[in-house]
């Protein structure tokens, strides 16, 4: 199993991405932390695989965890996976330099998390064949630092080419973004179907979900078309 730690200030943020983990083959959360010093204190105590780390922080934030995780021998090698809403070049340049696998920007879904989990779970895999031998090719090499795996664009069962062209047509021609109900109306379908179309957009990496809050009530799901 690889053991992972949650970082994040929210805790129902924290719940959900704990529950991603724990529905995942393989992975098991063994804490979630909402502070920065409790990240680090934790990462020392419990040594985690894998550290889901948010940027945005109340004591020190995320990137200073990260350099301090680096500087600590007991914690170097933990695996860093970033996770913010933070968008700036800065903020990922800075996750870069530190080490981190990869850098996903809130909101995302499981299938977009299970993706990194998927790609963490095959480094661990492949490290460790290679631990077993006294020297390794540069093909095995190139295999290790090759970029993750693209989730496909294929679509799912139940879904057609015809009208997921509708739906990408719409977001395309509104770059300021579509709910779903907005997307319904402009291409006159309900809105349960162009809501399965918009979120396959969006867990293949082909849209972009921003959350629009109002004065009460759930945040509006906001879909952009990347291209």
């Amino acid at each position: 199993m690889i053991r992972v730690l949650v970082v994040d200030d929210d805790f129902m943020v924290a719940k959900v991405h704990s529950g991603y983990v724990n529905r995942t083959p393989g992975f098991t959360v063994i804490g979630a932390a909402h502070s920065g010093t409790a990240a680090l204190r934790m990462a020392r105590d419990e040594r985690p695989d894998l550290i889901l780390l948010d940027i945005y922080l109340p004591d020190i934030d995320g990137l200073t965890v990260l350099r301090e995780l680096r500087a600590d021998p007991a914690t170097v090698d933990i695996d860093v996976v970033v996770i913010t809403a933070a968008r700036d070049v800065d903020t990922i340049r800075g996750s870069l330099h530190g080490g981190a696998l990869h850098y996903l920007i809130k909101p995302f879904s499981y299938a977009v998390l299970r993706d990194q989990l998927d790609h963490v779970s095959s480094l661990h895999r492949k490290l460790e064949r290679l631990s077993a031998r006294p020297a390794a090719a540069q093909h095995e090499v190139d295999d290790v630092f090759s970029g993750r795996p693209r989730r496909t664009a294929s679509l799912p069962k139940g879904l057609t080419e015809q009208t997921a062209a509708l739906v990408r047509t719409a977001l395309t021609e509104h770059p300021e973004g579509l709910s779903a109900t907005e997307c319904a109306h402009v291409t006159r379908l309900s809105r349960p179907s162009t809501r399965r179309y918009l979120e396959h957009f969006a867990e293949t990496g082909q849209a972009e979900v921003r959350l629009r809050y109002g004065g009460t009530g759930r945040p509006e799901r906001r879909y952009h078309w990347r291209g």
